[in-house]
């Protein structure tokens, strides 16, 4: 019964370098997108380590205790970049399935083109709302309580 499933022998030297040609980019966006994915997560600890810091400040400490207004923007940088993260690592999923349906289409001779395209184009729609969530999350990252010692 599994005999009927696989094809009648190895895949040839020629539709391996197809193959991997047709996944060579892909392969190269699953780099970017696990490299992004990694800026974000310390991004994500940097505000997650401030927020701890902040909300240990005593009310009481006069000198600090105005840091604390901070808070809801550190809330929102969060969101932003756990949304971003969200859509990177779907991305990347979408991604590593269009190199697994060109390899299993191709050994079993079946057409892969149009599917193989709408994975790409939902990765890169993805990928750059990631993007501008980044963009987004940058542009309120920096505030003047920052710069204070």
């Amino acid at each position: 019964m599994l005999d009927a499933l696989l094809p009648m022998g190895p895949p040839s030297i020629d539709q391996l370098s197809r193959i991997i040609a047709t996944v060579a980019a892909p392969a190269f966006l699953l780099g970017a997108v696990a490299s992004f994915i990694a800026v974000l997560i310390s991004r994500i600890n940097r505000v997650v380590d401030r927020s701890q810091i902040l909300h240990a400040i005593v009310d009481d400490d006069s000198s600090k205790a105005y840091l604390k207004a901070d808070i809801p923007r550190l809330k929102r940088r969060a969101a932003l970049l756990n949304r971003s993260l969200l859509c990177s690592i779907i991305s990347a999923i979408l991604t590593a399935l269009i190199i697994i349906v060109a390899f299993i289409s191709s050994m079993f001779s079946m057409a892969h083109e149009y599917g193989v395209a709408i994975l790409f184009v939902a990765a890169l729609v993805l990928f750059c709302l990631s993007l501008i969530d980044l963009a987004r999350e940058a542009r309120i990252a920096l505030h003047e309580n920052d710069f204070r010692a």
